[in-house]
């Protein structure tokens, strides 16, 4: 029974895509503003109804939402065209959206627990986002695909998504000796979320410049060549910068939430705007520098510091995990539907399942073997991060960002949303019973 309101969902879905274009049609027709608003709004209605609908339909099966919210947006490809005309408006979506994610990503955060972790999870986050994107291009050239497309695609898949992998974490009651392993794998997916993001820009710059990519020699030289260095350095360095910046302006805003609940008043239901400006703002403010907003928005909500040890931001954090539930994770994950139709996604089928199997099964664990080789990181704890490496939110993002760079390179949105697919649907099932494999779970 439960299958078969997914079923019934996607059959929903493919009616209204096939419905959708005499109504498109009929919006193109009207006045240029009155036209921009509903073809506006009827996106808008799709990405929260059918987000709805997919989450509840997710409920009772082994299918979770976000994997049905990115195959219905695709279902969804020619009721959501609106969007693919208007790459801008996709773009800084996807961007206000991932940042308020990224956020909340540093937000999971104790600052004292992520300093007890900070040496191995840089390293992990870092080093192991380099390894990742050296051993992936590597493959992805093997397989066939072009110089290009390869680094784009690696830069890209570099990224882990904390917006999925919170929500697996939390169904685990893992060992206290064994702990520090959870709050690793959210910091690194909320970090190297912003490193990946520097390195795709980095090197949609190479690709954009006529830099030969054709090797490992001349890919290692284009991202290390001085140019390319200062670009990288200036966007972690003012990117952090902002960060602090943007802790500093919601620094006030903690003292004044800490003196209302300790007052005994009731919490502001408009104190919700701050708790969302703030990563948007501190993200504009590293645009505005030259450097990283969502390195930039992670950093603010780790410095910031709004978790669940204070319970003056019970009620806050609350409101914004329903806002990210309900709207912001749909319409990222959705928003692949304009850009890949149901052809594209077949025809790609079985290359998308050979990157995302070489990715999870080779790339995974090298990476994290390498860059966790000199810290003081267990075999047990190690072997656990070899199986959580959920791709998600923001390599959708980034995609989305370079294709509306390379809008010839027809194989980046279908490989991504095929990597994307097959490690939440795979990986977020996978990762309980290999935590109990490695006895890391308290006994129940």
């Amino acid at each position: 029974m439960n299958y078969l309101k997914v079923i019934l969902l996607f059959g929903l879905a493919w009616l209204v895509n096939a419905l959708a274009p005499g109504l498109l049609q009929h919006i193109g027709a009207m006045d240029g503003t009155e036209s921009a608003i509903a073809a506006t709004l009827w996106c808008l209605s799709l990405f929260l109804g059918f987000g709805w609908a997919c989450s509840k339909a997710a409920e009772g099966t082994l299918l979770p939402n976000f994997t049905l919210q990115l195959l219905v947006g695709i279902v969804l490809h020619d009721a959501l065209a609106p969007l693919s005309a208007q790459l801008t408006l996709a773009v800084v979506v996807c961007t206000a959206l991932a940042a308020v994610i990224l956020k909340s990503g540093g937000d999971e955060i104790e600052r004292k627990e992520f300093l007890r972790i900070a040496w191995p999870t840089l390293m992990i986050a870092v080093v192991g986002y380099l390894v990742t994107f050296f051993a992936t291009w590597w493959l992805l050239t093997l397989l066939g695909l072009d110089a290009r497309t390869s680094a784009l695609l690696a830069a890209i898949l570099g990224s882990t998504d904390p917006a999925a992998l919170i929500p697996t974490l939390k169904q685990l009651v893992i060992k206290p000796e064994y702990r520090r392993v959870s709050d690793m794998a959210v910091a690194e997916s909320a970090l190297n979320d912003a490193v990946g993001a520097i390195f795709t820009s980095a090197v949609a710059a190479m690709v954009l410049g006529g830099t030969s990519l054709d090797g490992v020699a001349g890919l290692a030289a284009g991202l290390a060549s001085a140019g390319n260095l200062a670009l990288l350095g200036q966007q972690f360095l003012f990117g952090t910068l902002a960060g602090i910046v943007g802790w500093g302006c919601m620094f006030a805003f903690e003292r004044y939430k800490r003196a209302t609940y300790e007052s005994g008043r009731d919490e502001p239901i408009y104190d919700f705007a701050i708790a969302l400006g703030g990563p948007l703002v501190t993200f504009m403010f590293a645009q505005l520098v030259h450097g990283n907003g969502f390195l930039a928005a992670f950093i603010a909500g780790l410095l910031g510091n709004f978790n669940r040890g204070s319970r003056a931001f019970h009620g806050l954090i609350h409101s914004m995990e329903t806002k990210i539930e309900s709207v912001a994770k749909p319409t990222i994950f959705m928003m692949v539907g304009p850009f890949v139709a149901l052809p594209d996604l077949a025809s790609t089928a079985g290359l998308g399942l050979a990157v995302a199997l070489l990715f999870m099964v080779v790339v995974r664990p090298l990476a994290v073997l390498v860059s966790l080789a000199p810290t003081g990181v267990s075999l047990r704890e190690k072997l656990f991060l070899c199986a959580v490496r959920e791709t998600g939110v923001i390599p959708v993002v980034l995609a989305v960002m370079t294709v509306a760079q390379f809008p010839d390179l027809k194989l980046l949105m279908p490989l991504t949303a095929w990597v994307v697919i097959w490690t939440l649907t795979l990986l977020p099932a996978i990762t309980p019973w290999w935590a109990r494999r490695l006895g890391i779970l308290e006994r129940g």
